[in-house]
């Protein structure tokens, strides 16, 4: 009796036990996409939000691999360990405080080994902090369609909040693929030289069982369980598939074929293949949320009504459009050849006062808007003759002076203590990044002919930046930029 009875507790034991574990187990999703064209061929709970774990590393490498192309690091930039990165729990490659490493082996050991510390060191190298690296990591997650992600950190450690889904995590698998496929063999290594020392893939035994496999990532934490996103060629067929949430890394690995089975069964053999748009370099969205215009139609005016312009911009125009297109169309034609200015408008320009503020009328001068737009054009367009730009110049103020310093502002200032503003990106040079702005204040002329153009040099090159705005001013022209498909970021006092 007391044998039996003692088989009956220890049964009940092993029930609850079991119990408990499957309470305990991760939630399960799955997607499955043909990378050719992104069309979804399975998907579970694709939407609902779980832990990513180390797939996070994905975005950590895209943004990594955007920052080499742009020339804001290089692969063999010296990378100095913090004590932040070099305190995070394995996986970790072994780094420490104080130790400088290249960037190429830290992408080796994110990549490869799904190093933790690796991780963070590439987050505070390219932005300076993890903080400041995770809400770029965000802005980039918006630009690509990933909904319904947020990331707190550059490794995936489980965090409050930092959460995405199977969906959203296949959408970067396969920018991935396409968007730097010269980096994208990384993931299939399976072993690699990162530095300190050689290091083996975490995702080795699947790319080694299944044929045609060929990447990309694993993670696994306590909360997230066994996930993968893994792609695979056949012929001319591409295959992603991604799994959260699987108990092991052996069953998942046996889901994630079984997945990818079933996307080269159903997938067409031949299909015209649509690589996935490449988001604009620094698209980037802050504060409230902005409605993007699909359209920017330009107001149309009252039937006879003209409106007056102010001086600083008919200064502006005098002063920068006149003076700065004829410069460019005179060294750079449309073509890219060297191109001599129009004879009549290099004489005019040269002969044109230059307005001054000291001496400016007390009165301000205005002109008619038409006018203006039409002398623009045709310097642009290189058909002015000499009575353009000489009309333009008659109607301002007579020398503007600006005062030397590592920042050029194209514009006088009539912000009247508005200190909002829009970025619209870094350009290699400052002469680059004058020429953005003048090209964007012409095509936005709406909402940016009161801001100021300013160039700023930063350690990650030239930033062009429209400033002296209000609040609302900066996040109608950001949204009409970004409709437009420029890159804009409005900059928050």
């Amino acid at each position: 009796m007391q044998e039996r009875l003692g088989q009956l507790v220890l049964t009940g034991l092993l029930c609850v036990l079991l119990f408990a574990g499957v309470a305990r187990a991760a939630p399960y999703a799955a997607m499955v996409m043909d990378a050719r064209t992104g069309e979804v061929i399975h998907a579970r709970n694709a939407d609902t939000r779980l832990h990513p774990a180390s797939l996070t590393k994905m975005m950590t490498l895209y943004i990594a691999f955007e920052a080499i192309e742009h020339g804001e690091i290089s692969l063999d930039s010296l990378v100095t360990i913090s004590r932040k990165a070099a305190a995070e729990p394995p996986s970790k490659l072994g780094l420490r405080p104080g130790q400088r490493i290249k960037l190429r082996y830290l992408i080796r050991a994110a990549a490869i080994k799904s190093a933790n510390d690796a991780a963070t060191a590439i987050g505070e190298a390219i932005e300076g902090s993890e903080a400041a690296f995770a809400r770029r990591m965000n802005r980039t997650a918006k630009a690509l369609g990933m909904t319904r992600t947020t990331f707190k950190n550059a490794n995936g450690l489980t965090e409050a909040g930092h959460l995405s889904t199977a969906r959203d995590m296949t959408i970067l698998g396969r920018h991935l693929i396409y968007d730097y496929p010269e980096y994208y063999n990384l993931f299939s290594r399976r072993v690699a030289d990162a530095g300190i020392r050689k290091v083996a893939s975490t995702n080795r035994r699947f790319l080694s069982s299944y044929p045609g496999a060929d990447g990309i990532k694993t993670g696994y934490t306590a909360a997230s369980g066994f996930n993968l996103v893994a792609s695979a060629k056949r012929g001319s067929k591409r295959i992603i598939a991604t799994v959260f949430g699987g108990r092991s890394s052996a069953s998942r690995n046996a889901e994630v074929a079984r997945l990818l089975d079933l996307g080269f069964r159903k997938a067409p053999s031949r299909v015209a293949l649509r690589k996935p748009k490449r988001p604009p370099y620094g698209l980037v969205v802050k504060g409230p949320s902005i409605a993007l215009l699909t359209k920017s139609p330009r107001p149309v005016l009252r039937p006879g009504s003209t409106p007056e312009v102010p001086a600083d911009v008919i200064m502006a125009v005098a002063e920068d459009v006149a003076t700065e297109v004829a410069e460019v169309r005179a060294t750079v034609g449309a073509d890219g050849d060297a191109r001599p200015l129009p004879e009549g408008l290099a004489v005019a320009i040269a002969a044109s006062p230059r307005p001054s503020l000291r001496d400016a009328p007390p009165e301000t001068p205005t002109m008619d808007a038409d006018r203006i737009a039409r002398a623009v054009a045709e310097a642009a367009a290189g058909k002015s003759d000499s009575a353009a730009p000489t009309e333009i110049a008659a109607n301002v103020a007579p020398e503007i002076t600006l005062p030397p310093g590592p920042e050029i502002v194209t514009r006088a200032s009539t912000s009247g203590g508005r200190n909002w503003g829009i970025s619209i990106g870094l350009y290699p040079s400052r002469f680059a990044a004058e020429r953005a702005l003048l090209t964007t204040a012409l095509r936005e002329i709406e909402t940016l002919d009161t801001a100021l153009r300013k160039v700023a040099r930063t350690p990650r090159g030239f930033e062009a930046n429209f400033v002296g705005m209000t609040e609302a001013t900066a996040e109608l022209a950001c949204s009409r930029l970004q409709a437009q498909a420029t890159p804009c970021e409005v900059l928050i006092p």
